[in-house]
């Protein structure tokens, strides 16, 4: 998620929270929301010919782990562990500045072009749906694609929170007998030999005392911080802030700054609600 969330950026009646991060349920702060009836009515995504955009594709490092996104549309196929994301993004930008609907057949990939299509199957049942690819993640426990809670529903991976499927590139307009005969590496990676090591979060900053910060987010659980804020720096790669957690409270907040006054952080928190369309909370540090 997938969704600088603040700077740009699975069904029961109450959302679990799992014991160990890896347990692959969302967290409470997170979940499917109020699902629409016609859930399991929802087409899949059209393939067509768009535009990439601008400036969503460039390389881009989030929790010290470099990423070179491809710049056309070429085969890709790709098999690992898919997770999705909801409420705690709906309504949210995406990495191309539209608006996250989790109903809608979408999904966040940290390589494929976007916008672009592919066709994700679930190894164990062989359920598919067509998903636009219009947002970055995920980036944290070796995850290949978020998607939407209405693409996760669709695959049967939902409930679960995660599953193994087969992720595949669609390019609108050729024969996928052709795309077959000609395939291209995976996107990968930009270093790929030897494998990273694995990134660990970083402990929440200390609560101290002075100035003024921008509030992106708060959470009960850190790992639900963390995921936020991997997703806001993937979308604010080349933006001049650097998103932090801290513990305050009993919660875990991501946040930007301290500015030295209230003057300042608020110009700060009104660029990024007026460029990014999200809600910010400006605060004593």
């Amino acid at each position: 998620m997938l969704t600088a969330a603040a700077l740009l950026a699975a069904c029961h009646t109450a959302p679990l929270k799992p014991s160990t991060p890896s347990s692959g349920r969302y967290y409470k702060d997170d979940g499917p929301g109020e699902a629409p009836a016609n859930l399991d009515q929802i087409p899949d995504a059209v393939p067509r010919l768009e535009p990439l955009n601008r400036f969503a594709n460039r390389p881009y490092t989030v929790l010290g782990q470099d990423y070179v996104p491809a710049t056309t549309l070429r085969p890709y196929k790709e098999r690992g562990v898919a997770s999705w994301y909801g409420k705690m993004f709906h309504g949210q930008k995406t990495s191309i500045g539209e608006t996250y609907d989790m109903y809608a057949m979408t999904a966040a990939h940290p390589t494929l072009p976007l916008p672009s299509y592919a066709r994700v199957t679930n190894v164990a049942t062989g359920r598919s749906v067509i998903v636009r690819v219009n947002d970055r993640g995920p980036f944290l426990q070796g995850r290949i694609i978020d998607l939407s809670y209405a693409a996760a529903n669709r695959v049967g991976i939902a409930a679960r929170g995660s599953g193994e499927v087969e992720v595949e590139s669609i390019i609108p307009g050729e024969s996928p007998m052709l795309t077959a005969q000609a395939p291209l590496p995976p996107v990968a990676r930009a270093v790929e030999a030897p494998p990273a090591a694995p990134v660990t979060p970083q402990p929440p900053q200390p609560q101290v005392a002075g100035g003024y910060a921008v509030q992106l987010g708060a959470f009960q659980s850190y790992n639900n911080a963390q995921n936020f804020l991997a997703h806001v720096q993937g979308q604010l790669a080349d933006a001049k802030v650097e998103p932090k957690v801290r513990e305050a409270n009993g919660l875990y907040r991501v946040y930007v700054g301290p500015y030295a006054d209230r003057d300042e952080a608020r110009r700060v928190a009104d660029r990024i609600t007026n460029v990014f369309g999200m809600a910010t909370t400006v605060a004593p540090h």
